[in-house]
């Protein structure tokens, strides 16, 4: 089941004309990784970031639940061409590559105070005009973090497809997506051609960076251990299809002396267990869209739909209170999916609000300055 992409962001991955599903270094899209220690000396939590440019506005980018730093890679790129500014993309606790002591506290209050912490960490007290643009859960926690004012030195918010009202009706199958993907993978190959094939995320040359920051390399005895008394399914549910292929799944469901056989092989598996975040999934969005509109600051909203859009937004919106843009028709990861797009909507407002200065040669270009 592989949903529809643009040509180009097919041909920039394929071999002897097949999809290529090798994963690709964050090398190719930041400068630099760095792991940022914040907090106390003898207990100190670390946080993976990634970083790229050296002028202009700090655009501070925070990924989806289950999701990294990575997710934001070609992002990056399109929009660097495009706007003279800085990136930072941080691996929230939890997830990618970021170790923290309390790795399970997702609460809005804890993970606001990472981003500005963080901020902090690399910047001190007199950081560059910031940009915090989220994603999803991301979306959230950036809208918690702009309304309690953690950064003093930031200008302008960025909400991708996070909506207050649709994500609270979504909350009762988020259990049921988490159940029905497959649990572990036999290679990083099997896992970046799934996401794919599955629709989860709808663009190779994303999916190639950024599921890297999503599984990670375990041995076969350890996944037996964890994996037991949830048996992996080959199913995953994208609008009312199925996708069925266990040639991509590590058989977790083997006798132990089946086990024995494939001791010493390795699987891969997900970072994170979403599904022992739920209790804070209602306080993630519960009053967002409040929040958002409350925020003395431009404001954009890049949605995957418009039927995203609930009633205090619609009138705000048509009200002029902030701007919004529907992007053409994507899945839930909108800046992997169609990363261009969101480059420009974001290029559009920057330039608009006067926070980042054109690339030379895009300066001409009607889109990015209307």
């Amino acid at each position: 089941m592989l949903e529809e992409n643009s040509d180009t962001e097919q041909s920039t991955s394929e071999v002897g004309g097949k999809p290529d599903y090798s994963p690709v270094s964050w090398r190719e899209y930041f400068d630099q990784m760095e792991d940022v220690s914040v907090g106390p000396a003898d207990s100190r939590d670390v946080f993976r970031i990634y970083r790229a440019g050296t002028d202009g506005p700090l655009l501070v980018l925070l990924h989806g639940g289950g999701h990294s730093a990575l997710s934001w890679a070609v992002f990056n790129a399109a929009i660097a061409c495009r706007v003279t500014c800085r990136v930072l993309a941080m691996d929230l606790r939890g997830h990618g590559s970021t170790l923290v002591r309390q790795s399970d506290d997702f609460s809005t209050e804890t993970m606001s105070s990472d981003v500005a912490n963080v901020i902090r960490a690399c910047y001190g007290d007199t950081p560059p005009p910031i940009v915090l643009i989220g994603h999803g859960v991301g979306g959230a926690i950036a809208v918690h973090t702009a309304s309690s004012t953690l950064l003093p030195t930031m200008v302008g918010l960025v909400a991708i497809d996070v909506v207050e009202g649709s994500a609270i009706e979504a909350l009762h199958s988020i259990q049921i997506f988490l159940k029905g993907r497959p649990k572990s993978f036999k290679s990083m190959d099997h896992a970046i051609e799934w996401s794919v094939k599955s629709g989860q995320i709808r663009n190779l040359e994303s999916a190639r960076v950024s599921m890297v920051g999503q599984i990670k390399r375990c041995d076969v005895e350890e996944a037996d251990t964890v994996e037991q008394a949830s048996p992996v399914t080959d199913v995953v549910v994208e609008r009312n299809k199925e996708f069925h292929d266990q040639s991509y799944i590590s058989d977790q469901e083997n006798t132990a002396s089946e086990v024995s056989l494939i001791e010493g092989q390795t699987v891969y598996k997900w970072r994170v267990d979403l599904s022992k975040s739920e209790k804070y999934w209602d306080g993630w969005f519960r009053g967002t869209s409040n929040l958002f509109l409350a925020c003395n600051m431009p404001k954009l909203l890049l949605l995957a739909g418009i039927d995203r859009l609930d009633r205090d937004l619609t009138i705000a919106q048509m009200q002029g209170k902030f701007m919004m843009q529907v992007l053409p028709p994507c899945g839930h990861a909108v800046q992997e999916d169609k990363p261009e797009k969101v480059a420009e909507a974001v290029a559009a407002f920057l330039l608009r609000h006067k926070f980042a200065d054109a690339r030379r040669e895009t300066r001409s270009v009607n889109s990015f300055t209307q």
